[in-house]
């Protein structure tokens, strides 16, 4: 068993496309019409044949607050693996990406949290070793 599709909901599908490609470096792969919203799906670069991110309409009543809960508590929807935290989190600024954690060095693991304009933080991590 493998993990094929994860998905964030987001507040704005179009704007969530722009920034998970144009920000954030993914590859799209499937934008299928239905209805009002989309099937729009995301892939790392380096694994476009490997999971999928579902960047999923925030549509649903209990997304909303979920969502917000979240976001209060400083809580990331999601976590996005990256070689060097403290290179992606410059590159990232430099493109105005705002940052709700710095970097931070927690045992092995290195981490920062973002802003991805549409309703979530984000983390993004390496693990030393």
């Amino acid at each position: 068993m493998r993990i094929n599709l994860t998905s964030v909901f987001v507040d704005d599908q179009e704007q969530a496309l722009r920034f998970y490609t144009e920000v954030l470096g993914f590859l799209p792969k499937h934008d299928v019409p239905l209805g009002e919203d989309r099937w729009l799906t995301v892939v790392s670069p380096q694994d476009p044949e490997g999971t999928e991110l579902l960047l999923e309409p925030s549509g649903h009543p209990a997304v909303k607050p979920f969502k917000e809960a979240l976001v209060a508590d400083g809580i990331p929807a999601t976590s996005f693996a990256v070689d060097d935290v403290h290179a992606e989190y410059e590159r990232l600024r430099g493109l105005g990406v705002r940052f709700t954690q710095e970097p931070a060095e927690m045992g092995p693991v290195t981490t920062a949290v973002l802003d991805d304009t549409c309703g979530n933080l984000i983390q993004i991590a390496h693990q030393a070793g």
